[in-house]
């Protein structure tokens, strides 16, 4: 067993389990934990890992012999062989004295396995106000339990714009890489994604969301995946945001989705708009480099 659950089941204050990320907070934590720990190293892909789809090989790892884990706290670190490297340790119990010792753990480890990157990685409940969060994302939850919110904005698939409009899409993604359009611009032309919706304006793609595909999660429920999201600078505060967000529900609902999680920048525009559709918020995941 990797973990005594009578010590980390009250440390576990958001629904987060490392190299999966945001989980169900109804799902069975101690079998992903050690489902997560029992492919460490493999480059094997869990059935519901939602990273599967953009990679054949997991390069995430947990640390499985580092664990440092008891009544107090946990200290549960992860490897990531992309790029230069990067060793995350993630600290369950968020005292001060906690994340001291999570960032020296954290770099010892970038050391002991010399990548170019270490970072610590902790959790806040959904009680703690937004100032308490330096730098990090809001967890939400989004369940299709009721109707969907209709939108006034026209969106379309891409492949259901006209030519002209599609052979926007390129600069459109190019202009927004740092929302990982241009990541997403890649896949749609490799053919290996699903649908991808988007708002024209002026003969141009003005806004995308997508792809849109679900999973199963560990309990056989039906996952909307996270999408890339934007829209041009020049076309926002026209609702286009907002439309194309509840088109993407609307998909999810025809297509049986149970739920979606999303990981928001607190306080940035994904964030409100995620806040203001009624979206339960899960609590905080922090990240500092160390």
């Amino acid at each position: 067993m990797l973990l005594n659950w009578d010590w980390m089941r009250p440390l576990l204050s958001v629904p987060f389990v490392p190299t999966l990320g945001p989980v169900h907070p109804s799902s069975p934590f101690p079998d992903l934990f050690e489902a997560a720990a029992g492919v460490a190293g493999s480059g094997e892909f869990l059935p519901y890992d939602k990273d599967r789809r953009w990679s054949h090989t997991k390069t995430e790892r947990i640390l499985v012999g580092a664990v440092r884990h008891d009544e107090r706290s946990t200290l549960l670190p992860t490897l990531c062989g992309r790029g230069r490297g990067m060793v995350k340790v993630h600290a369950y119990g968020a005292e001060p004295d906690v994340l001291a010792d999570a960032a020296g753990f954290a770099r010892e480890l970038g050391v002991e396995h010399a990548v170019g990157r270490a970072r610590v990685v902790w959790f806040l409940g959904p009680e703690q106000p937004e100032s308490a969060v330096s730098v990090g994302t809001r967890v939400q939850l989004k369940t299709f339990a009721g109707p969907e919110s209709p939108s006034d904005v026209e969106v379309r698939q891409y492949e259901e714009q006209p030519n002209s409009v599609k052979a926007t899409f390129a600069a459109f993604a190019e202009e927004m890489k740092a929302d990982g359009l241009a990541f997403l611009h890649e896949q749609m032309v490799s053919g290996a994604v699903g649908p991808v919706l988007t708002i024209a304006c002026e003969g141009q793609v003005a806004g995308a969301i997508g792809p849109m595909e679900t999973t199963v999660d560990e309990v056989g429920r039906s996952r909307l995946l996270p999408q890339y999201f934007a829209v041009l600078p020049e076309y926002r505060g026209h609702g286009y945001g907002r439309a194309l967000w509840r088109a993407a529900m609307s998909w999810g609902r025809a297509s049986g989705a149970d739920y979606q999680l999303l990981q928001t920048e607190v306080g940035g525009a994904s964030d409100r708009l995620c806040q203001g559709e009624g979206l339960t918020s899960l609590g905080f995941v922090c990240t500092r480099s160390v």
